[in-house]
């Protein structure tokens, strides 16, 4: 399978809290709740759902996913809700802790486990939200593609997806575009260290 991973972030890159005020106020946050998906934004995120044929979470957004979606009745009309109780999910923690979804399994070994799971036919194992997964699969160069949501607010503060300081990547843009409402949906592949430019003799400053 492709490992793929969708995040939602601002302008200043925070991923904290994307869909409401008490979804993650950790670190004192409250400025939760400023993703706002307009209707192309919605059908996009739809359609990544709609390609899944596993999910892989870390712990925190497992429980958020499992105390919201995992409890809601089915809509009817919902591509993420049928993806999300229809497909395996998988759960990446170090220690055990209760798995209240059904067709959930703990996943140990870190690197092997994974690698394991991407060997399993099959098309997408999706990783959505878990920044703290994100950055250490992207670490150790288990990452295919990367969707990012980016809306068009500044928030200041709040947990970042990419840290201070970390690896160095080169991404490959495979596609782009903006909705009606500002939202830049890009689409990226990790293409190994980017190229620096050198230091070229007799430059004046």
């Amino acid at each position: 399978m492709k490992l793929t991973t969708t995040a939602q972030v601002s302008v200043d890159g925070v991923m904290q809290g994307p869909g409401g005020p008490e979804e993650d106020e950790r670190g004192v946050f409250e400025r939760g709740g400023w993703a706002h998906f307009d209707d192309e934004a919605g059908t996009v995120m739809d359609e990544i759902y709609q390609r899944a044929d596993a999910f892989l979470f870390g712990r925190r957004t497992y429980e958020i996913f499992a105390g919201s979606w995992g409890t809601w009745d089915d809509p009817g009309d919902s591509p993420i809700w049928t993806a999300l109780h229809s497909k395996p999910k998988y759960v990446a923690s170090t220690t055990p802790f209760d798995l209240q979804w059904a067709d959930t399994t703990l996943l140990a070994g870190e690197v092997a486990a994974v690698g394991d799971l991407k060997a399993k036919p099959g098309g997408e194992l999706q990783v959505h939200g878990s920044g703290a997964l994100f950055r250490w699969l992207l670490d150790n160069d288990l990452v295919d593609e990367m969707n990012l949501f980016i809306f068009p607010v500044v928030v200041g503060k709040g947990t970042r997806l990419f840290p201070d300081t970390g690896r160095d990547r080169a991404l490959e843009l495979v596609e782009s575009r903006a909705t009606p409402s500002g939202v830049t949906i890009q689409v990226y592949r990790p293409t190994g260290r980017p190229q620096y430019a050198t230091a070229t003799a007799g430059l004046s400053t």
